[in-house]
């Protein structure tokens, strides 16, 4: 991913938006990695038979595991993922930061949505609940890539599973970090979760829908994206 200044969060116009995404202006400073896909279940399984990851083999919900993402993962589970992917590597491998996920989520848009401001491009683009059409998943995580990536190549930014941040929870933009770095001081017992879930309406999948739970949840609709810090 290329630095680049965005303006994240929404403005008051933005249908669904709530008070907590009040815009303002991020910078990232340097290039960095990220997952092209959401971890899956067979990156995952990889970790527990090297045994890492607590030996802990989440449930798939009976849907499959291999290209499908992990799910029933905590914030606590997904940082046991990337410290051994770190000591496996070399590489420093660690959550996205809030900022980060909706710069790489957006991918130069300006819209609710990378595709657009219309919800009615959730089924060629994202894995989510929608009453208008049938994506073919309507009650299970789809295997990743299974629908169009965004600008930057990203695929399930939008949808799939949640995705854990490193972040802790604040109420408000008011005094995030400008930077694109983690936001380590507020409600630090819940980190946030960004993108939305195979189970979640149209308004929960916009670019700038903030949600946050306690860094020991694990749930059916719960996942992460991995990135990379380059030297």
């Amino acid at each position: 991913m290329p630095a680049g200044t965005f303006t994240m969060g929404s403005p008051p116009s933005e249908e669904g938006r709530d008070d907590d995404e009040g815009p303002h202006s991020v910078t990232i400073p340097a290039p960095f990695a990220v997952g092209v896909y959401e971890v899956t279940f067979a990156e995952w399984d990889a970790c527990v038979r090297a045994g890492g990851c607590g030996g802990y083999a989440p449930a798939d919900g009976g849907w499959g595991r291999g290209n499908r993402p992990v799910i029933y993962v905590s914030w606590d589970d997904a940082q046991a993922y990337v410290s051994w992917l770190s000591q496996q590597t070399g590489a420093r491998y660690r959550l996205l930061s809030e900022a980060e996920w909706e710069y790489v989520a957006r991918a130069g848009s300006r819209t609710a949505r990378y595709w657009g401001e219309s919800e009615s491009g959730q089924c060629r683009n994202a894995n989510g609940y929608a009453e208008f059409c049938d994506d073919g998943y309507e009650f299970e995580t789809a295997p990743v890539g299974s629908f169009a990536p965004n600008v930057f190549g990203l695929y399930d930014a939008l949808g799939n599973v949640w995705e854990w941040t490193q972040d802790c929870r604040n109420w408000s933009y008011a005094g995030a970090p400008s930077d694109g770095s983690a936001w380590q001081s507020g409600n630090c017992g819940r980190r946030v979760l960004r993108g939305g879930s195979w189970n979640n309406s149209p308004r929960n999948l916009r670019s700038a829908y903030r949600s946050r739970n306690p860094t020991g949840d694990r749930y059916l609709n719960y996942g992460f994206r991995v990135a990379r810090t380059l030297n």
